[in-house]
This record gives structure tokens, sequence and C-alpha cells, in this order.
């Protein structure tokens, strides 16, 4: 069953995106890439759109995602020639109702094209490779779902083309919070000084810091209640997710919300801080990194370049079969 799964290079890589993404990257079969003509949807600077997507495609290395899985969209051309051929497949008003066009670009000036038609590119990306399952968060269900929808359309007016995929969900990551304001998700685009966020390159001092700083609640009982205790729910389900333990059951083994800190803290660094030292080690080796995208990049070329012939030819473009 083949895996898929891209990540923005849209700000620096959080505790939430490793333990809701990067972690469950692990089929060797699969396909893992920076998907950095996403990032483009809106203003942006080009030397930190290239150092970060660097960066992640480096620390998808030291996360031990599989080698030859992991590569850069924009090294495979065929990830923005299918995007064409799906936007002539789907219509304007699906487009429209994508929540990032309605939150980000309707009715604004200087909204880029890109940020309406991209989920055309991320439905491109998803069906180059056949992929069954995206192991993707929360707030992507939409896009998996257009993906879906657009398949259907295509195979059903030029013929059998796509696989269908399904959306694999992540159960606690998904969930991961602000820490500064747990009504909020943990997002890699916030300020890169913002409190709330854990990122994965941050020392560990700060990371402590920020643990031991994080937001709780009225009272002092601990105990998962997402509507009362939305601070202490997300201390326990960070926990959780670090330790595979479960939320509900870990509660019950704190009385103060100080011993629960020190404990994600503790977790915390416990998943962290052997991916820095591998991320370390692989930034002073950049021709193994090179390799080891050269290798992913070329081994998506070869699996997608077949489904991209067979939609060409289905839309009746033969004569310019890539």
């Amino acid at each position: 069953m083949t895996s898929l799964s891209g990540i923005t290079p849209s700000g620096r890589l959080t505790l939430g995106n490793h333990l809701g993404a990067l972690r469950r990257f692990t089929d060797p079969d699969g396909f893992y890439f920076v998907a950095n003509l996403h990032a483009m949807t809106t203003k942006h600077d080009p030397r930190r759109l290239s150092a970060l997507t660097r960066e992640f495609a480096t620390l998808m290395l030291a996360a031990g995602v599989p080698e030859g899985t992991v590569f850069v969209q924009s090294d495979v051309p065929a990830h923005a020639q299918l995007a064409y051929l799906l936007e002539c497949t789907s219509y304007v008003g699906e487009l429209s109702r994508m929540i990032q066009y309605k939150e980000k670009g309707k009715g604004r000036p200087m909204t880029r094209a890109s940020l309406f038609t991209y989920p055309c590119l991320m439905a491109a990306d998803i069906l180059l490779y056949g992929a069954e399952q995206v192991p993707v968060g929360g707030d992507q269900d939409q896009h998996v779902e257009l993906a879906r929808d657009v398949a259907i359309r295509f195979n059903r007016e030029y013929g059998e083309t796509f696989v269908v995929p399904r959306l694999a969900k992540a159960a606690l990551a998904t969930r991961i919070k602000d820490l500064a304001n747990p009504a909020t998700k943990m997002s890699k685009s916030d300020s890169d000084d913002a409190i709330g966020t854990i990122r994965l390159l941050d020392p560990p001092d700060v990371i402590r810091r920020q643990v031991m700083r994080a937001v709780t609640d009225s009272g002092n009982e601990v105990r998962h209640d997402e509507e009362n205790k939305p601070g202490v729910t997300n201390l326990l389900e960070i926990l959780a997710a670090c330790t595979d333990g479960d939320p509900v059951r870990l509660a019950e083994s704190y009385s103060s919300y100080g011993a629960l800190k020190q404990d994600v803290a503790d977790a915390v660094l416990a998943v962290i801080e052997p991916l820095q030292k591998e991320y370390a080690r692989l930034a002073t080796d950049p021709g193994t990194i090179d390799d080891l995208l050269a290798q992913g990049r070329d081994r998506a070329i070869e699996a997608s370049t077949p489904r991209l012939r067979a939609a060409v030819r289905a839309m009746g473009l033969a004569g310019s079969a890539p």
C-alpha cells in the first residue's frame, strides 16, 4: 500500500509536525517530499524558501524517513505538469470553497492565482504516485477529498487513470495546540519568536522553558477536559503523543500542574534531542544529503512518469507526451 505525503516549507518545523507527520513517514516504498511549490502561493523570500527547503529535507532524513523516499517537489517536473491537467478537470466552484483560499485570498487585493489553484497541485502530488493513503493532519482533509473527487471525475470522463486515495488521519498528534493559546494549533507558520511553539531545532533549554511557561487553567485539578481545561488537556496530549500513552489515564498520575509540565518537558526532549543530534551530523555532510535527495528525485521521476503519460494520452494530448 503506497503512502505519500508532503510538507510545505512555510516556517520552522514544530513538535506537532514531527509527531503528526515526520515520524509517520515510515513506508520504504512511500514518497515523502518537501512541497516547496506550495510555499509560493503567497509572497515569499526566495532565499528563506531555499534555506527552509534544505532544512526540511535534512530534518526528514534525520527523523529516519527511509532513504530513497525523500525528495524536493520542484525537482520532479511531473507535479507541475499534472497540476495543469487537473486544473482542466476541476471546477471554479469547488476550488472557491477551499478553506485556504477563503481565509487567505478571497476578496483580497493582489491574491496570487496559485493560491486559488494550488489544490490541483496537491491533487497532482497525490495522484502521480498511485498513493492509496495520504497521512496528513486534519487541516488537509478538504484537499484530500478534492483529490478524490478529481480522480473519480477524471477516471469517469477520460478513462481509468488514477488510484482514488483515502485519508490516513493521525490520532493525537493532529490535536497538538499552541502552548500559549491552546485554542489554536501549534503552527510552523508562526513567527520564529512565538512563545507557544516548540520548534524542532530550538535549543533544549528553550524547549524546556517553553513547556514550563505553557498556559494552564483555573483550579489545580489535572484532568483531560478539552472544553474546560484546554491548556492542561494540550499538555496531556503532547505527553501521550511523545510516550504512546493515553491522555485520560496519564491525567490520573498527576496532582499538580508543575509535575505534569516537568514530565512533558522531559518527554519532548527525549523525542527531539536524538533528532537534533542526527540533524547536526547530516548538516556537516552536505554531499550525503545531495546524494540522498537525488536518489529520492530519480525514484520519484521514474514512478510518476508513466501515470503522467497516461493522463496526457487520456486527455487527447498524445503527441506531446513527456
